[in-house]
């Protein structure tokens, strides 16, 4: 994928994530530039015949019943813009704002929102030189769209704000004049055409989402590594059981772990050891299913957003009007965002509750807190302590923010949806679950090396092997925070699951 052409409707999750992170380039395509410049007709058309057209004629939110004269649409739009930037908070990172631009983009490329395409190629500018304004990520409503953050965003395009530029938070007028970008001037519609949509809750939930269906192959993994350190029952994850209760998550997630233990010799059968596991084993399909099959639903409701058109009003071409409508509310994508957070969360829940039987010598019966010489060592007691407070954070996080809402503009934006914290619940969800992963996979090598290692499978020897070369066996107490920060790295980075992948097949879709 050398570049990534702009249409409007095919952008992919993947293609999205390689563009905010990997710094692709970008262009619209023909047919994009067309759509953009009939659209921007249209507009100019309707200040011409003095219509009443909310936000190119009319002022906004309460403000709709006051006309604006054609002389004065300029000041409208540069208002607009300077007004609605008032976000707090610390600000989104790179590849969140970077998410932001492209989205908006690609909104505007469907030629349904009136705006010129110097205008629109200037955000294409900013994205191909570097050019990242600062946003901060409170103060969004979700609805009408993500006012404040996206207006932050615009500020750089009219010489205001600040932006990173090569590794330097600067002016945005100067930020601009390093990059060789020339500032532009907002004329009718377009600064409400920048600003109306739902970029910030899309761009942070769809990297989060796209993260999201990694952890689960490294949650798998984990779970696996469990299985082979507490020699579980492999019955569980026979076929026939799953096939009867056929979720496709639950189906997907059993082949996984059988494919990960593969020539295990850790595992047993039904009655050698036990007769059946705890749950936290046991129903590893069913539980981890369960957050497949929320995190693919989210993954489709999100590609649909990102090519969606999400401002308002809409400019039709074909009949010459500005029809007035409601698809900058965020509804759509609350809920999906809340959805994703409690699926994130339920992999932490279930991975703690592992841990716990891993350090706990009633339940494992490993030596206490996975050290020989316990009372002296403390072992990995406090980890768990760690998780669990992870685990415990995520459930105040899971709350879910699209059951709220909050009159604006006068209770002319009388219901809103909160669809940009939901988004950022579930980005903050998602580091806490990793950091339990992180913290069990820890644990589980530990345990695997104080049990009796008969011979790890295809897949966790690979896991184990990846883990040990960062994090070595715990002999005597030693500080363990790092350690748990370079097992985090390596699954951020994707160092454990390139290993893990390279001696088996992880994911089959």
């Amino acid at each position: 994928m050398d570049k990534v052409v702009i249409t409007g409707q095919n952008l992919s999750l993947e293609a999205f994530a390689a563009v905010c992170r990997e710094n692709r380039w970008v262009e619209l395509s023909l047919e994009a530039k067309q759509n953009i410049n009939e659209s921007r007709r249209v507009v100019d058309e309707l200040v011409e015949q003095k219509a009443v057209v909310y936000g190119v004629t009319t002022g906004f939110g309460k403000f709709s019943d006051v006309g604006i004269s054609p002389d004065e649409c300029l000041t409208l739009q540069r208002n607009l813009i300077i007004t609605h930037a008032v976000g707090s908070g610390e600000p989104f990172s790179r590849d969140i704002a970077r998410g932001m631009m492209l989205l908006r983009v690609n909104s505007l490329a469907n030629g349904f929102s009136g705006i010129r395409l110097c205008v629109v190629q200037t955000l294409v500018a900013m994205l191909n030189k570097g050019v990242t304004p600062q946003i901060p990520q409170k103060g969004s409503l979700g609805a009408s769209g993500d006012l404040a953050p996206l207006a932050h965003m615009v500020l750089p395009m009219i010489g205001l704000g600040k932006a990173e530029y090569k590794g330097k938070l600067l002016d945005g007028q100067e930020a601009m004049n390093r990059a060789g970008i020339p500032v532009v001037e907002l004329m009718a519609k377009e600064g409400l055409a920048l600003i109306n949509g739902t970029q910030a809750m899309t761009a942070t939930g769809a990297l989060t989402v796209y993260d999201a269906l990694q952890l689960l192959d490294i949650a798998n993994i984990a779970a696996a590594m469990s299985f082979e350190a507490n020699h579980a029952v492999i019955d569980a994850l026979d076929p026939r059981i799953h096939q009867i209760r056929p979720h496709e998550g639950q189906l997907q997630t059993a082949r996984a772990l059988c494919r990960l233990l593969e020539n295990s010799r850790n595992v047993t059968r039904q009655g050698e050891i036990r007769v059946q596991d705890g749950y936290s084993l046991r129903c590893v399909p069913q539980v981890h299913g369960a957050s497949w099959d929320a995190f693919h639903y989210v993954e489709g409701k999100t590609e649909i957003e990102m090519n969606a058109v999400t401002d308002n009003p809409i400019i039709l071409k074909d009949t010459c009007e500005g029809i007035s409508g409601g698809n900058f509310h965020g509804q759509p994508m609350a809920i999906s965002f809340d959805f994703l957070s409690i699926a994130l969360s339920e992999l932490a829940n279930i991975a703690e509750r592992r841990l716990e039987r891993l350090v706990n010598p009633s339940i494992g019966g490993f030596p206490a807190f996975l050290v020989k010489n316990g009372g002296l060592n403390s072992g990995f007691m406090i980890v768990q302590y760690s998780a669990a407070a992870l685990v415990s954070e995520n459930k105040v996080l899971a709350h879910p923010a699209s059951v709220d809402s909050i009159p604006s503009s006068a209770n002319q934006e009388d219901h809103v949806s909160m669809g940009t914290i939901a988004a950022r619940q579930a980005k903050e969800i998602l580091q806490n679950v990793r950091r339990v992963l992180a913290m069990e996979l820890m644990c589980a090598c530990q345990a695997i090396d104080l049990g009796e290692n008969r011979g790890l499978g295809k897949g966790t020897a690979a896991a184990y092997a990846a883990v040990r070369k960062i994090c070595p066996p715990l002999e005597d107490d030693r500080p363990l925070y790092d350690e748990i920060n370079q097992c985090e790295k390596i699954l951020m980075d994707g160092t454990l699951l390139t290993c893990v992948q390279n001696a088996v097949q992880v994911r089959e879709i």
